[in-house]
């Protein structure tokens, strides 16, 4: 198991996904953050169904970092519940790991 996630997040339009993504890698608070457009989702919300367009931001970040990268995400996001669901990388391409480590920040305790 590497000390790195993948982190996906829903968004309901590309403003609020560019000035997300720009804060989490301004902040080194990911690596990388990939726009995938053309979601649809469907779920139950109080109460009712529910369909929206959305788009899927998937980051990679340290999975130390997931705290902090789940309080910026909720500050910048209009939903009271924004998805963000963390996902451990249990392995992968040694340099590119490597990568990700070098382009986040250290979790305070963090060595």
């Amino acid at each position: 198991m590497t000390p790195y996630s993948v982190v996906l997040v829903t968004v309901p339009d590309a403003k609020t996904a560019d000035r997300i993504s720009q804060e989490l890698v301004e902040r080194k608070l990911a690596a990388c953050v990939n726009r995938v457009s053309g979601l649809q989702s469907r779920y139950r919300w109080e109460g009712k169904i529910e369909t929206a367009q959305e788009l899927l931001l998937i980051a990679k970040t340290r999975t130390a970092l997931i705290p902090e990268f789940s309080l910026a995400v909720k500050s910048l996001h209009p939903h009271s519940v924004p998805e963000i669901i963390a996902l451990p990388i249990g392995d992968g391409y040694a340099p590119y790991l490597n990568w990700i480590g070098a382009n986040t920040q250290f979790a305070s305790g963090e060595a």
